[in-house]
């Protein structure tokens, strides 16, 4: 049987295929002989689909492929760290309370319940902790996956109206240390997978404990967020005005857009923390980047970082790559209801696909195989096997062409596949 490989079994490594081989006439699966040369039919075109609603899109098997690779890589690594898995149910009561409220789909049910498509995972979490976990134990670790949906998008989530996230949540209890794990879990989740990524931590609280100390009423400092967040010094000159700043005031709104860079960040926060709220964010942060360290973490520091510092209890922190304008990754401290404490992550699988390194997952050969023998075969020899569904091996050829299959199996042997062009289209009376 020339230039057969005998297909190995599990444990053995498969022998490099020989150069081109055809199939002889012993080998050759049976095809029907008529006048002429055999063609496949030509298929009806079919209708032309419709489009897809705006914001949502179809996810062919390739990037199917990476992303669900992706998703068991972080759930493993997760797992190692003590973050048990739970899922939540997509179908949720609208609740006018909720973050997202405003911008969740809606939809009634057969009894007239007005019901929400989850649009974020840490709500829906804080409900599983108080139905479950009352009683703990504390820390709770957990770690979830799944779809969100969103009515609306803003530029810094991206434009798509249906995503993909997977996190992490660390319940029950706070501080330094806590802080510290979470931001070496999410460096390590992405180290798992191949993506180098630089975390940058603020703290919102800091931003509006300063703005405290300056003595501004907490309607001011709600005005003055955006524009420190968005480091608008235009902004911040034109709202200054309208609240009635002073120059000393205003300059030091000026200053918290500029607090951006390594650890020296936190040594110039020490001069704008006036008051004891903005002193004891100060201290936790040089706690926190000292066990960093420890953890081999190097941080950057945005501690003009002021979005949702009404909703975040501590710091905050992202996750950014070379060739993504938009965070791959999000979190922080905040309170469930109940005031129990939380903190976590989350990871845009999207996003983490778009940047994985190629050869995720890895190849590990995709073999034709001819029959339910050479199927099993292949598969126990560690290989992925796609089963014919004809004898025709010119079809079967021109499928593997097209497919990127150079090799296929009848029975336990491994043979290149016969180039389209070479193979054999018998005619009556030949």
């Amino acid at each position: 049987m020339g230039g057969a490989v005998k297909l190995a079994l599990p444990g053995a490594r498969v022998r490099p295929t020989a150069p081109r081989l055809t199939f002889s006439p012993h080998h050759a699966p049976r095809m029907p002989r008529v006048s002429g040369v055999v063609r496949p039919p030509v298929p009806e075109s079919p209708a032309r689909p419709g489009p897809l609603p705006e914001g949502v899109r179809d996810v062919l098997p390739e990037e199917w492929g990476r992303r669900e690779h992706l998703r068991s890589q972080l759930g493993g690594l997760l797992r190692s760290w003590g973050y048990q898995g739970v899922e939540l149910p997509a179908l949720e009561y609208a609740d006018a309370a909720h973050p997202l409220g405003d911008r969740a789909f809606k939809l009634i049910d057969s009894g007239g319940q007005v019901l929400a498509l989850r649009s974020e995972f840490t709500t829906a979490l804080g409900r599983l902790v108080g139905s479950h976990f009352v009683a703990g134990p504390f820390p709770l670790r957990l770690q979830y996956g799944g779809r969100l949906w969103l009515r609306s998008q803003t530029s810094e989530l991206g434009r798509l109206r249906e995503f993909a996230q997977v996190g992490a949540e660390l319940i029950g209890v706070t501080g330094a240390r806590a802080d510290a794990e979470l931001l070496a879990l999410a460096a390590a989740a992405l180290g798992a997978v191949g993506v180098p990524a630089q975390l940058e931590v603020g703290f919102p609280g800091f931003v509006d404990a300063v703005l405290g100390d300056a003595g501004l009423p907490a309607e001011a400092r709600g005005v003055l967020h955006g524009a420190i967040d968005r480091k608008s010094g235009a902004d911040l000159d034109l709202l200054a005005r309208e609240v009635g700043l002073g120059s000393r005031a205003t300059r030091t709104l000026h200053a918290l857009t500029e607090l951006y860079g390594g650890r020296e960040v936190l040594r110039e926060a020490v001069a704008l923390a006036g008051g004891e709220r903005s002193q004891r964010a100060v201290e936790h942060l040089h706690a926190v980047d000292a066990l960093a360290r420890e953890a081999g973490l190097d941080l950057l520091y945005d501690l003009g970082v002021s979005r949702r510092y009404d909703y975040y209890t501590g710091l905050t922190f992202r996750a950014y790559v070379d060739g993504l304008n938009q965070p791959l990754l999000g979190g922080g401290r905040y309170a469930l209801a109940g005031g129990l404490p939380g903190a976590g992550f989350a990871i845009g699988l999207e996003r983490l696909t778009r940047v994985a390194p190629p050869g995720i997952p890895p190849e590990s050969g995709t073999v034709l195989a001819l029959d339910f023998a050479a199927a099993a075969a292949a598969r126990a020899a560690g290989l992925r096997a796609e089963l014919a569904w004809t004898t025709d091996q010119a079809e079967l050829a021109r499928y593997a062409a097209a497919r990127g299959l150079r090799r296929w199996v009848e029975g336990a042997e491994l043979r290149d596949v016969t180039p389209p062009s070479s193979a054999a289209f018998p005619e009556v009376g030949a």
